[in-house]
């Protein structure tokens, strides 16, 4: 599944706890794929608390708390990392990441707690909402298989990984249009993971954000930036993206663009989507200021005459996802949607 469509059914599930609908969710997915990140943002989303319990790190009294005498009975102290609405409010994520490396001792502690919403005499506050999130046993890691009573409380999605979702995610968290640019350009570098070969480090979501990292800080030093790449996705796709950055001192003059002048397009397929990239980002850079239909009006003639028609598709669609709606009442977005029609169906 997406993670766009996984993210509309997490912040549901959220607003269905308030009507008594709510289902734990286990979120599968390989490793840097973002399980973890689309739920923090469905708690930012709602601006509420996330708990995050890492039960692989955990033993069972972790949970269930510690005994202790009371008069002639024992009670059990309720564990202050589990949600209280006095500390941590009416609202809320409880997520169990990392559920599939727990020992099965462990796991068997959260049963109650996943179902009944109850472990004890501890409730979980009405509010909440229970996902989990875990790595599929082919993924090489540390898991456990998965008891059937405990696979049995939750509903079971699996995340997949697309590029455009990735792509509107990485414009929103202001990822380099380069590194952007590069993956639109070899889209099958965006997740390169073989558990047979059990690699260090390999191309994930997550790895190209760290990427992302090494670059702005050996902007100044493609040599390093090789290197750091290479440590972050592997040699291959570190040695291809150091290349492709390298090559982008002959992109045109994208401020020229911006204005609305004619500029001559390279004939490299590699810098064509350098520039559609870049061009995205600027389209997002304008949003708000009062000259943003001018610059978007400018961006869409330059997308309806770009040489490789499927690239102006890609950087209008990319341009829609970011900016919204508003682009549809622009005039030169009716005169776009033509050409590209005409050139569809002729």
């Amino acid at each position: 599944m997406r993670p766009e469509q996984v993210s509309k059914i997490l912040n549901q599930e959220f607003d269905s706890v308030t009507y008594g609908h709510h289902t734990p969710v286990m979120l599968w997915g390989a490793p840097g794929i973002g399980k973890s990140q689309i739920i923090s943002q469905v708690a930012n989303n709602h601006n509420v608390k996330i708990i995050d319990i890492r039960l692989s790190q955990m033993e069972p009294s972790d949970l269930r708390g510690i005994p202790f005498k009371n008069k002639d009975l024992v009670d059990w102290s309720i564990p202050s990392l589990l949600p209280d609405e006095k500390r941590h409010g009416k609202q809320g994520i409880l997520f169990l990441d990392e559920i599939t490396s727990a020992p099965p001792t462990v796991s068997a502690a959260a049963y109650q707690l996943i179902l009944d919403r109850r472990l004890g005499d501890y409730i979980v506050p009405n509010g909440w909402v229970i996902f989990a999130a875990g790595n599929r046993q082919g993924d090489r890691g540390v898991t456990y298989s998965m008891p059937a009573p405990l696979a049995n409380r939750f509903s079971h999605y699996e995340l997949k990984v697309n590029l455009d979702d990735w792509v509107v995610w990485a414009y929103k968290n202001n990822i380099d249009e380069r590194i952007i640019g590069f993956l639109r350009y070899r889209p099958e570098h965006l997740f390169e993971f073989d558990p047979a070969h059990n690699p260090v480090a390999f191309p994930s979501p997550r790895t190209w954000e760290f990427t992302h990292r090494a670059l702005k800080k050996f902007d100044d030093n493609l040599e390093l930036f090789r290197q750091a790449a290479s440590a972050c996705v592997g040699d291959v796709a570190g040695v291809e993206v150091a290349t492709f950055i390298e090559h982008l001192s002959d992109l045109p003059d994208l401020d020229a663009i911006i204005n609305g002048e004619n500029v001559s397009i390279p004939k490299e397929i590699d810098l064509q989507y350098a520039i559609c990239a870049a061009i995205v980002g600027r389209a997002i850079s304008a949003k708000g200021s009062k000259d943003a239909h001018i610059v978007w009006g400018n961006i869409l003639n330059f997308a309806r005459d770009f040489p490789q028609k499927e690239l102006g598709v890609m950087l209008v669609s990319d341009m829609q996802r970011a900016i919204g709606s508003e682009i549809f009442s622009i005039p030169e977005f009716s005169n776009w949607a033509g050409k590209i029609a005409e050139t569809i169906f002729d």
